[in-house]
């Protein structure tokens, strides 16, 4: 199974490199600018056919007997016209858009998985992969980070609602402290899972500086006070559920 992990990594790294090491700025300019009439896009599409072709090549002589190089060039030729297209359909759309990159991305990733199962002939890694999805240990993570997510975020907003109306304009991006937390929280039911305790002192020590000149400029003790029970409760929640989750994963 090593070796055809191995091409399936080859095969994404590859992609990494052809679409954010070989592809300047002024490539993608040019295909956003002049759509299918894009040079730069079909000489982006042949960069990452070459790239593929040079990965399935070194698979194809890695078994005995080889694998035809028509395969190779099959797999290459595929990569190479369904970028193109990919790229073009992106072309269309708002390049400020996450969802957008996000979409992007992964229609080439399961063009990627496609050439690799067909590359192996078999079903069984996503019979295998599936299988692991729905053991309780994956279910358990999914639904702890899922809980340390927006159900936490809510949870903690209702929990300070009866204050935060005493507080004045803290002059914060909005939504910002959210998402912050949200890091933050996963972050440290990471550093529980792997018993990394002292490292939770040390990232909320170092939240501490970053928001003292905050918090001393504001000359406000209620805004004091509510950071402070804010952060509290969503650290103790993320090291309540990251314990809760440690316990489920290896029992301690």
């Amino acid at each position: 199974m090593n070796a055809e992990l191995s091409l399936l990594l080859g095969l994404i790294l590859a992609h990494l490199v052809g679409d954010f090491l070989l592809q300047p700025s002024h490539w993608v300019e040019a295909r956003y600018r002049f759509k299918e009439r894009s040079r730069q896009l079909y000489f982006h599409a042949l960069i990452h056919g070459l790239l593929t072709f040079v990965v399935l090549t070194i698979a194809s002589l890695a078994v005995s007997p080889p694998v035809p190089l028509t395969n190779a060039l099959a797999g290459a030729l595929l990569v190479m016209a369904s970028h193109a297209l990919i790229d073009l359909g992106k072309a269309y759309l708002s390049p400020q858009r996450l969802r957008w990159f996000l979409l992007d991305q992964a229609l080439h990733l399961l063009i990627l998985l496609g050439i690799w199962l067909a590359w192996l002939g078999s079903w069984s890694p996503m019979y295998l992969f599936g299988a692991w999805l729905v053991t309780p240990q994956v279910l358990g993570i999914a639904v702890t980070f899922f809980l340390l997510s927006r159900p936490l975020s809510i949870s903690i907003a209702l929990v300070l609602r009866r204050w935060s109306s005493e507080l004045p304009n803290p002059g914060t991006l909005i939504a910002a402290g959210a998402r912050i937390g949200i890091l933050e929280r996963f972050l440290i039911a990471i550093l529980v899972l792997f018993d990394q305790m002292a490292a939770i002192g040390f990232l909320i020590a170092a939240k501490s500086v970053l928001r003292y000149g905050e918090l001393r400029n504001a000359q406000d003790r209620k805004l004091t006070e509510y950071v402070l029970l804010g952060t509290l409760l969503s650290v103790s929640a993320a090291v309540i559920l990251g314990l809760l989750l440690r316990a489920l994963l290896w029992g301690y």
